[in-house]
């Protein structure tokens, strides 16, 4: 399953040349892969509460294919490409106007929040993830 997230861009996302800052789409693609989460059940806040525990990035792979621009539409697409113990693997992709523009390859790490350590997913979050993988 693909997860379809909207981002309109906004002056305060722009360079001086109207076109979208480099790591804007970074900014865009955490509130994607937030959405995402929420529509499994899963908040960040509540996995901190009830896990001790949260999703941190431990490897962004990112090409810049073509710019977004001042008041484009952007869709940020998110699939799940592999979830393991304490890991998981997303593919990100940003369109306009069915132009794609930006590919990202995303590993997330679940992280206890006070020890700072990787932490396996629990069951129930591990299987709402597994559940949005994409078939390779």
């Amino acid at each position: 399953m693909t997860h379809h997230f909207p981002v309109r861009v906004y002056y305060e996302d722009t360079d001086a040349g109207g076109i979208v800052y480099y790591a804007n789409y970074l900014r865009f693609a955490e509130r994607a892969r937030s959405e995402m989460l929420r529509a499994t059940g899963f908040e960040s806040a509540q996995m901190m509460d009830d896990f001790g525990a949260a999703l941190a990035v431990r490897r962004c792979v990112v090409d810049y294919l073509k710019p977004a621009r001042l008041d484009d539409l952007l869709d940020v697409e998110t699939s799940v490409k592999a979830v393991r113990g304490a890991s998981m693997e997303l593919r990100q992709r940003f369109f306009c106007q069915g132009t794609a523009l930006v590919n990202m390859e995303i590993t997330l790490a679940f992280i206890d929040t006070l020890k700072g350590l990787p932490k396996r997913l629990p069951g129930p979050l591990k299987e709402a993830i597994a559940a949005l993988m994409t078939p390779q």
